[in-house]
């Protein structure tokens, strides 16, 4: 069997670290910065499905993180379920060579 590639500790000590480099991101958003630093999920249905929300928040928590925010790319949207597919944008990549975890 293989190693998580990551706990809920270090989650959570990533998602503290993105909250205080960007003191504006709701804790949601924060998360989904650190769940893409570490590769847990890298788009809004696997978000939502691993850490057990409504993908209408993550979506919207997306947006923001894409839009205002601009530390994401969307990168594809299924039309039919929404799932969207991002990436770090510069301005997110630059946030997350910050990070060590």
């Amino acid at each position: 069997m293989s190693e998580p590639p990551a706990d809920a500790e270090t989650f959570l000590a990533v998602t503290d670290s993105v909250a205080a480099l960007q003191p504006g991101l709701s804790t949601l958003e924060a998360g989904i910065l650190a769940a893409l630093h570490l590769d847990l999920a890298r788009d809004s249905r696997s978000f939502a499905r691993v850490f057990g929300l409504e993908h209408a928040l993550v979506l919207r928590a997306v947006e923001t993180l894409a839009g205002d925010a601009g530390l994401l790319a969307l990168q594809d949207r299924n039309p039919r379920t929404q799932r969207t597919r991002y990436a770090a944008s510069a301005a997110g990549d630059a946030v997350l060579a910050h990070l060590h975890g």
